[in-house]
């Protein structure tokens, strides 16, 4: 039971990183095997639209990591997305990386079947991450994956997603800010539960393999 974390934020280690690693933290004290990769570390050159993977499940460039990161997706069983906000959306590392992945959708979903999860961050308390996690559930989709959220399983809900804000309170006209993720509670505590469901999902489609 493989779980890959990929954390699309240009600040490696932050905010985004630490709700994916609390995601990890939780599926691994279940047994799960856990990896976060930050995509500042890799070299992905952009999508050229030469349209080879509409004919192959390729794709032509073959000069940086893309090749890498995406053995590492078809090894995993599990692949949770990280985003900061970036104009209600997510960032352009993030987007790059999705286009990418380009050659694993087109002539067959290659990724069909594994779980897939997303966890997104802003400083803002509304600024813009149900769009920014509606955009990561939709690409995660549309490989045909199975999208897992962070409901728990007594059925409560505090939140739609994994959704952390740095926005504290307001003092007078003045904004009151976390100084990180690590004060927002509600969201640690939804990470906990999508890593429960993630390995809950996971348990499920193994034991339905081996029937």
């Amino acid at each position: 039971m493989k779980i890959l974390a990929i954390n699309g934020s240009h600040r490696k280690g932050k905010n985004t990183a630490r709700l994916l690693a609390a995601v990890l933290e939780e599926a691994r004290s279940l047994g799960a095997e856990t990896e976060l990769l930050e995509l500042t570390d890799y070299h992905i050159k952009p999508c050229i639209a030469c349209n080879r993977c509409l004919r192959a499940i390729a794709c032509s460039i073959r000069d940086d990591d893309m090749q890498a990161l995406a053995e590492k997706m078809l090894a995993a069983d599990a692949i949770v997305l990280g985003s900061p906000v970036y104009i209600a959306n997510v960032t352009g590392l993030m987007k790059n990386f999705m286009d990418r992945t380009r050659w694993l959708h087109m002539v067959k979903n290659v990724l069909h079947g594994k779980v897939g999860a997303a966890v997104t961050h802003a400083g803002l308390r509304n600024g813009g991450q149900e769009f920014t996690q509606m955009i990561m559930e939709h690409y995660l989709a549309s490989h045909g994956m199975i999208v897992v959220d962070s409901r728990d399983q007594e059925g409560r809900v505090y939140n739609h997603g994994v959704m952390g804000t740095l926005f504290g309170d307001l003092d007078g006209d003045n904004p009151v800010w976390k100084r990180s993720v690590e004060e927002d509670a509600l969201a640690l505590h939804e990470c906990r539960t999508l890593g429960r469901n993630i390995v809950r999902q996971l348990q499920i489609l193994s034991a339905v393999a081996k029937d």
